[in-house]
């Protein structure tokens, strides 16, 4: 009876149990956590952000190009993606085993430029019509492909062209089961160690083909092989072997790609193909924790320096602030030009405005000229409180720069420093403002004056030369401030006080528009205190619901699901091997079969040199 016709076996029926283990509510879960880690963001250059970047990019591609895929259709084929570097003679591979030229193979560097994507013809009303493989590959149907797979060809990983190495990472992101194609020249490159440290991190199930092996050094190349996948915890990676067969064209023999076909048979049959899915499910769910955790971790280093920041900015103002507020009070801005016009007014008697029962007496048109020659010093005042205004923002920038880049400074400050500087073309107009806000403020409180007397007033100096005199006074020049009260008396006294304090309040502010880029810089939800809870909830809820997946699929579908550890389970020959009693596997000699799972040869008499028996894979 053909093997994909075979009524189930126990360890089928486990495998089926196991895969109705991931439930929708599971989908749901992964789809969650897929819109979180998308939402993660790492402002902050903090030592290990490139690779926590890193992680985040590959778990979104796990998740989009096989987790949710995989969960919304489990009935669909397990993809078997046959991958390798340049000139690996996966291509080669890939026809022979098809029996059929379907995928381009030649000389030509990158050959493979379009991924194939075969299956059964009896599985076509399950193949994913829009699915991450199908969508980037051409579609062909073969009856040499198994019942229950789908062999996938992609492009070089090495390929010279980007968008040919970025399809290939996405296709083998998607797989169910990645057969690595190498050579006994090459298989020391570091290439092929990377994606297979790539597949344990993701729990992929993994098998690898050692092409062009010569015949007299096979015994040597194959056990330091083996040797190197035990360092890497591999050891349970089936391998199968090509020798070397010299110059060669078109299709590999028969004889030569028998092994990896008859493991391929062994993975035919819905059942028995999703326990290949299964186990790699598993696999790649199982590493997610881990991943997540990470992340999250990675969060929650921006949110801790986001907060050292944000203090050390805090910490790095009040001195500033304190400074200009006890200079404006001290008078400071009145001095130099302003106290110097002041005294020019003095002496030509601008003050000398009558009073009688302590309301001024004055024409309107002496009135105007009094405003309009209080108007240049009222010109220097707003100018000295925009210098004022100026000096502050640059003592507070400096401020800002040595606590940001000095010895003390918290992890990530050095990248807002430079912030600091950004709103210095902005300051000139800001002091501007903040000075004619300040003299709205003196014309206001002029205008809220009430009574004969304060209309006397307003007509002996002009509003604007009356509100003059009261900012002034506010400033520190005490004549103006008499000056004001004869005409004006005791609310006076009451406004001066008040534009002072505010005054006082305005430069004091300074040193936080200053700092107002650096906060905003750590601001906003990636440096909210809950910015990782959405990862821990996810992190959790993947945990339970896995925990509850692997107790469904119970002892039957561990075993269905290979024996091969916590890292990527054996599958092919050697699977079957692990399902019959051990005392059988021992008693036909395959105890080392077991043990490296499908390791085999692509020849008779190496694969029974390796194995003590013909045809072992």
């Amino acid at each position: 009876m053909d093997v994909t016709q075979r009524p189930p076996s126990g360890a089928d029926r486990a495998a089926s149990e196991a895969a109705e283990a991931f439930t929708p509510t599971l989908y749901d879960v992964v789809r969650d956590l897929r819109r979180d880690v998308a939402a993660v963001r790492l402002p902050l250059e903090l030592p290990g952000r490139d690779d926590a970047l890193g992680s985040r990019e590959r778990l979104l591609g796990q998740l989009d190009q096989h987790l949710l895929p995989r969960l919304k259709e489990l009935s669909a084929p397990a993809v078997v993606v046959v991958a390798g570097s340049t000139g690996a003679g996966k291509s080669t591979l890939y026809n022979s085993v098809l029996g059929d030229e379907v995928s381009p193979a030649g000389v030509l560097r990158p050959t493979t430029r379009e991924p194939v994507y075969a299956h059964h013809p009896a599985d076509a009303d399950v193949v994913p019509a829009d699915g991450p493989a199908t969508s980037r590959s051409r579609v062909v149907v073969s009856e040499a492909v198994p019942r229950g797979i789908a062999l996938l060809d992609a492009p070089d990983l090495d390929s010279l062209e980007e968008s040919n190495r970025d399809t290939a990472r996405l296709l083998l992101e998607g797989a169910d089961l990645w057969l690595f194609v190498t050579t006994a020249a090459r298989y020391g490159d570091a290439l092929p160690w990377q994606t297979l440290e790539l597949a344990t991190e993701r729990g992929a199930s993994v098998a690898m083909v050692l092409n062009r092996v010569p015949r007299d050094t096979l015994p040597t190349i194959r056990a330091d092989l083996m040797a190197r996948l035990r360092e890497h915890g591999m050891d349970s990676t089936p391998l199968f072997v090509v020798p070397d067969l010299g110059p060669h064209e078109g299709l590999l023999g028969d004889t030569v790609v028998a092994p990896v076909r008859r493991w391929l048979t062994l993975l035919a049959g819905r059942e028995r193909s999703r326990s290949v899915v299964v186990r790699t499910l598993q696999g790649s769910l199982d590493a997610l924790p881990a991943w997540v955790a990470r992340l999250a971790e990675a969060v929650e280093a921006q949110v801790a320096a986001g907060a050292a920041i944000r203090e050390t900015v805090r910490a790095a103002l009040p001195a500033v602030a304190d400074s200009a507020r006890a200079g404006v009070l001290a008078g400071g801005v009145a001095r130099g030009s302003v106290a110097s016009g002041w005294a020019q007014l003095a002496h030509a008697r601008v003050d000398a405005v009558k009073v009688k029962d302590g309301t001024a007496r004055s024409s309107r048109r002496a009135g105007r000229r009094r405003e309009a020659a209080i108007e240049p010093v009222l010109a220097d005042l707003l100018a000295s409180v925009g210098h004022t205004w100026e000096s502050t923002a640059d003592a507070a920038a400096t401020a800002l720069r040595v606590a940001l880049t000095g010895d003390d400074a918290p992890p990530g400050a050095a990248d807002a420093a430079p912030l600091v500087a950004d709103g210095s073309p902005e300051r000139s107009a800001q002091a501007r403002a903040a000075a004619s806000a300040w003299e709205t403020e003196g014309t206001d409180a002029v205008r809220a004056l009430t009574g004969d007397r304060a209309d006397a007033a307003r007509q002996a100096y002009g509003d604007r030369g009356l509100a003059t005199l009261l900012l002034l006074g506010a400033a520190g020049l005490d004549d103006a401030a008499r000056a004001a009260a004869r005409v004006v008396g005791d609310d006076a006294g009451t406004v001066v006080e008040r534009l002072r304090a505010s005054l006082a309040d305005r430069v004091a502010s300074v040193p936080d528009v200053v700092a107002g880029s650096v906060l905003e810089h750590v601001d906003g939800p990636a440096f909210a205190a809950d910015a990782a809870s959405g990862l821990r909830l996810r992190r959790a809820e993947l945990v339970r619901q896995t925990r509850h997946a692997r107790a469904v699929r119970g002892g039957g579908a561990r075993l269905a699901a290979g024996a091969g550890g916590s890292g990527p389970a054996a599958v092919g020959e050697a699977g079957v091997a692990d399902r019959r009693p051990r005392a059988g596997k021992a008693k036909d000699g395959k105890a080392e079969a077991a043990r490296s799972a499908a390791d085999g040869t692509a020849g008779g008499e190496a694969a029974a040199a390796a194995h003590g028996t013909e045809g072992a894979a």
